[in-house]
């Protein structure tokens, strides 16, 4: 798996971050096993008469020993890498979303390498 192309492939759009956290959300979510991917909502009045689902607020990728953050606050965002263990963080750094997206492809890399199912689907996460 080429870390490269997949670190363009999840920076794709992300001029605007509301947008980019909800379309990295829905795709990582139908490209990951269930459960691998959380994701947090807010929703106003206007998204709850309108039925709407709300914006991404929060987004947790858990992948093997990795935990990767991207929280939305008011247009800014934060990145959070943390190592896991048996549910423990054993370390936690806050990084920009440039570092975050390279963390990111590179526990996905690392996903596909040890698993045939991960592997197709990260194949369908890059042709979308």
């Amino acid at each position: 798996m080429d870390v490269e192309l997949l670190a363009a492939a999840l920076r794709r759009d992300t001029a605007d971050l509301e947008m980019y956290a909800k379309v990295l959300s829905v795709t990582l979510a139908d490209s990951l096993p269930r459960g691998a991917v959380q994701v947090e909502r807010k929703r106003t009045m206007a998204d709850r008469v309108a039925g709407r689902e709300g914006a991404v607020s929060s987004l947790d990728v858990a992948l093997g020993e990795q935990r990767l953050g991207l929280r939305l606050d008011r247009g800014r965002i934060s990145g959070e890498v943390c190592k896991e263990v048996r549910g423990i963080v054993l370390s936690r750094q806050q990084v920009g979303l440039d570092e975050w997206i390279a963390a990111l492809a590179r526990a996905l890399a690392a996903t596909a390498e040890s698993s045939a199912r991960a592997r197709e689907a990260l194949e369908r996460f890059l042709e979308i």
